[in-house]
């Protein structure tokens, strides 16, 4: 019998649209009892405001965004289809790109891959950008690290230096 490798993974989340508080702490027991995945820590939520191609939007409704930290048994590719359909189950509509929305899940990091094709990038292309991913990843684990990119604790102190 084969032993299924177990790996840890980083999910960025963010809800702008309806109960925002709600619907995270829904689909972060989505996540915990999802088969395979185990959730071992959950960052603050932070309320930030939407970030739209051109930059902030402070018109639009605010987010609560916050990271989940897993370990889990999933491949990457199935953590990211479980994903998807957790945020369909809360009312996730694709219709445009950065746009509102009732839940945003991200996967960040999985066991420090470095992966490039069309249905995933890892890790997460801009999250060495984005202070509101940064910020509650560094909360809950102070010595992570953003395979490729450095300490996350360094990327958010040299992101908030230049903001």
């Amino acid at each position: 019998m084969t032993v299924p490798r177990v790996a840890a993974a980083v999910v960025a989340y963010g809800a702008n649209l309806g109960d925002r508080r709600a619907t995270v702490l829904a689909a972060v027991a989505d996540l915990a009892s999802a088969e395979g995945v185990e959730v071992t820590a959950v960052s603050d939520a932070i309320e930030t405001v939407a970030l739209r191609p051109q930059g902030e939007d402070p018109t639009a409704p605010a987010y609560l965004n916050g990271v989940v930290l897993l370990r889990t048994t999933l491949p990457p590719d199935d953590l990211l289809a479980l994903l998807h359909r957790i945020e369909a189950d809360h009312g996730r509509v694709r219709t445009e790109h950065w746009g509102d929305r009732t839940l945003d899940l991200d996967l960040v990091d999985y066991d420090g891959e470095r992966r490039d094709d069309p249905a995933l990038t890892l890790p997460h292309p801009r999250a060495a950008e984005r202070a509101f991913v940064l910020r509650p990843w560094h909360q809950v684990d102070p010595d992570a690290v953003l395979p490729g990119r450095g300490r996350v604790a360094d990327l958010l102190t040299a992101l908030e230096a230049t903001s």
